[in-house]
C-alpha cells in the first residue's frame, strides 16, 4: 500500500521533505501514520505535533485526499492505497 502524505511550512523545515511516499505492507489509521511519522522524524516533529498532554494539536488540520479527518472518522479514519494526506498548519488572515 502507497501513501503520500504532503508537508507545509514548519513540517517542511523539520523533514526537509514536501512530500514523504511511504510503502506500507498493512493498513494504517491516520492516528496510526502521525505515530510512525513522529518515530521517524523525532523530537522536533513530534513537539509539533502533539501537545504537551500528548494529543494532536488542535491547529492542525488533516486532510486525505482533500477531505477534512473530521468529515470522515477523524484520527480513526483507515487509509487506502494511493491516499494522500495533506498536513496543514493553521491560516492566518489580517
Amino acid at each position: 500500500m502507497n501513501i503520500e502524505i504532503k508537508l507545509f511550512t514548519s513540517l517542511r523545515e523539520i523533514t526537509g521533505k514536501k512530500i514523504i511516499s511511504l510503502e506500507l505492507k498493512d493498513k494504517i489509521s491516520v492516528e496510526e501514520l502521525i505515530s510512525l511519522l513522529a518515530k521517524k522524524y523525532g523530537k522536533d516533529f513530534k513537539e509539533y505535533i502533539y501537545s504537551k498532554n500528548g494529543n494532536v494539536e488542535d491547529f492542525l488540520s488533516f486532510l486525505i485526499n482533500g477531505k477534512n479527518i473530521n468529515n470522515l472518522q477523524g484520527f480513526g479514519t483507515s487509509l487506502k492505497d494511493g491516499d494522500t494526506v495533506a498536513i496543514l498548519p493553521p491560516v492566518g488572515g489580517g
